[in-house]
Formats: C-alpha cells, structure tokens, sequence
C-alpha cells in the first residue's frame, strides 16, 4: 500500500511552498495559495487529510481548477470551495459515483491544494492520492500521463462556476474519447465563467476496472512537501545551487541552475480566448538591461515551455523539462500570475523591483515522457510560439 501520510495546515503550506518551485511557473498562483491556507486556518480548520498510493478500488477522479492564472487573480478559499462543492455535485449527480478519493492533475500552488481542500471538505470520507499527472504544471490536458491508453477516458467531465450555491451556479458537462477533445471545449465554457472553473474528470470506477491506477506518477504530492518544508524551516536562505540538490535528491530527477541571480527587466502578458496566460519574460543579469552583459528569454503558456539564451543557438531549456523559478531574495518560488511576478518586476515603472530570480532546469519525469503523444503535444505548443526544433532526449 505504500505510506500512509496525514496532511494538516503546516503540510498544505510547504506543499504550496514546494510545489511553487517544482510548477515551472503554472499551476495557479502561490500569492493565492498561501492566502487561501491562512483563510483555511482562519476558519478553525484543524483537521488533516489522509494521502497515499491509489488502491484501485476507491471511486476516483482527478480534480482541478482551470483556466487563467490572472483571471483567479485573488482566487479565495470560498471561490476554491465553492468550485469544488459544484462541481463534484453534479459530477456524481450525472454519474452516480460518490468519490472517494480525488488526485490532483498537475504539481501547482493551487492545484496541489485543490483535491486537499475537497478531501477536507469532505469530513473524512474522501482521500487524496499522492501523486499527479504530470510532476510539474501542464499548460493543457493532452499533457500529463492520464492520456494514456491504459488510463480511463477523461468524460464525464464537469466544470462549474464559483456561485454560491449549485442552484446559481453555472456548469458544463463534456464528452470527448480524448484530452485534447476535452481540452478544446472545456475553453469556451471556462472563458464564459469567468476565466476559469472547477474540474473534475478522468472518472475512476468498478465499471472501467479503477482506470486511475498506473496512469499517475507516484510519491509526487509528498516531494512537493518536502521541498516546502527545506525552504520554509531554512536558517539561512538556501542558494540555488542547494535547491537544483534538493529537488534533484527528492524525485530523482536530474536537476542543474541555468541562470542564477538574475533580474526580471521585461515582462509580456495576455490572456487567450481559452483562458490561458502567454507571455515573454526577459531576465538580465542586471537590474538596468542596459547595464546588462547577459540575458536570457522565456516563454510560456502559463507554464514555461521554453528558455533561450540570447547568445546561443540552442535553448537553454525546453518542456517537457520544467523550468522551475527560485529566489535567493524571497527564499521562494513563484509563477507566471501577475501577483507572483509583482515581486520581482514592477508593471508600472517597467523595471526589476532588485529581487534576484534564478532558474532551475529539471529533467522529465520519465513517465511523464514515455507517455504516448505527451512529447508531440508539447512540440505543438512550441511550435505555436515559433520553435520548431528538436525536442529534448527522455
């Protein structure tokens, strides 16, 4: 069965901690996440969460927010709530399956704590597995390993709006053999909520033999805690040579510093019509670029997809590997949302606020890169922004 774990308060921030290093700038805001954990508290949450390997035997699904980083600008814990509540209620009103356990679609400061707060929510009588789709943020469905053909197809799978109450609320219930199908009609109807939803999907049961299991990568939600934990119980801020070691040790995955103790001197924004965030950031290893000997760029789609050099004629990094964001100044790592840039790059003068950024390139989980088409729906998204090179070896 693997280990048992009991997540309290504590837990879900370093889990949010972590996650905002391990993310590669998505998975939702870590501003909002650790905003949410002290409403969480402030409500007189005490209780803890059970975490542990999927048996297959539970009725399952993965559970989610969608959509826009800056859209859930200020995501709430009732907004959060609320999502979840309607969202699985109509989840098991079209389906019938009262889940029992819910794992989180991708590593992110928000949607680590989602499936923690629905479990929570929950009283006791639901769990959550320790694991993820992906073992960093994905900018789409078609990304993570439940795209396997070995896994349960993704529909039902429901969306609702943050109302109040499952009466006022707005929802969608969509069917599609694929994630990408999924994908594509899940962004109209998360754009007309708002720019973005609750989700759950990927339903797991005794009629589809518990799909869920196998089409996860394991142990994913506790290396996220304990990377929080190392950064929020340091003495002395840790350099970024220490994290790459720590992540590197945590998940067994080949880690290395690209650039550190660079400045954010230029950043980009917009959001798509299917809720999305794309932009360009600009580090410099001086906070006037002008002063600057050496600069690098990244894009992303929410979650950074690519990082080049602008000296070299290859890039530094490419996803599938994640490009995970830390700083030596806040001791922290962050995400492309407006709120979590804020700290490093000033949107009204254009210039870097002087907090240091650094770097970190992490190799693919293996499972994630072995999954059938996860490489070539990357490559999609690179291609979009105008990469059309090769993609990196597994």
């Amino acid at each position: 069965m693997g280990n048992v774990y009991f997540y309290g308060l504590t837990d879900f921030q370093a889990i949010a901690t972590g996650a905002a290093v391990l993310a590669s700038g998505g998975g939702g805001s870590y501003q909002d996440a650790c905003a949410i954990v002290q409403q969480l508290a402030d409500q007189g949450y005490t209780g803890t969460v059970q975490v542990q390997v999927y048996d297959g035997a539970t009725n399952a699904c993965v559970l989610a927010i969608m959509g826009s980083p800056d859209a859930a600008d200020n995501l709430t814990l009732t907004a959060v709530q609320n999502s979840i509540s309607n969202t699985v209620a109509v989840m098991q009103a079209y389906t019938g399956m009262q889940p029992g356990a819910f794992i989180p679609v991708e590593i992110g400061p928000i949607n680590s704590l989602v499936p923690l707060i629905g479990a929570a929510m929950s009283g006791g009588s639901i769990w959550v597995v320790n694991g993820d789709g992906a073992g960093r943020a994905v900018p789409e469905l078609p990304q993570t390993t439940f795209t396997a053909p070995s896994g349960p197809a993704p529909s039902p799978a429901v969306l609702a709006s943050d109302a109040s109450t499952l009466v006022a609320a707005e929802y969608a219930v969509l069917g599609s053999g694929t994630a990408s199908g999924i994908e594509s009609l899940a962004g109209g109807v998360v754009g007309g909520f708002g720019g973005y939803s609750g989700i759950a999907m990927w339903p797991s049961n005794a009629g589809n033999q518990f799909a869920l299991s196998g089409s996860y990568i394991p142990g994913t939600l506790e290396q996220a805690r304990q990377l929080g934990l190392q950064l929020l119980q340091a003495v002395t801020p840790l350099s970024t040579q220490a994290v790459a070691a720590g992540i590197q040790n945590l998940t067994g995955r080949a880690a290395r510093a690209v650039v550190t103790n660079f400045f954010i001197t230029s950043v980009s924004q917009s959001t798509s019509s299917a809720s999305l965030d794309s932009g360009i950031i600009r580090l410099d290893n001086a906070p006037d670029p002008a002063q600057s000997t050496e600069t690098h760029y990244l894009y992303n789609l929410n979650e950074n997809l690519i990082m080049y050099s602008a000296a070299s004629t290859t890039p530094d990094i490419i996803a599938p590997d994640s490009i995970c964001y830390y700083s030596e100044s806040t001791v922290r790592g962050f995400s492309n949302a407006s709120d979590d840039l804020a700290q490093y790059f000033d949107a009204t003068t254009g210039r870097s606020t002087g907090n240091q950024v650094s770097v970190i390139a992490v190799q693919t989980a293996p499972q994630l890169y072995n999954t059938p088409g996860v490489v070539a729906s990357f490559a999609a998204l690179l291609r979009n922004i105008g990469y059309a090179g090769g993609m990196p070896p597994g």
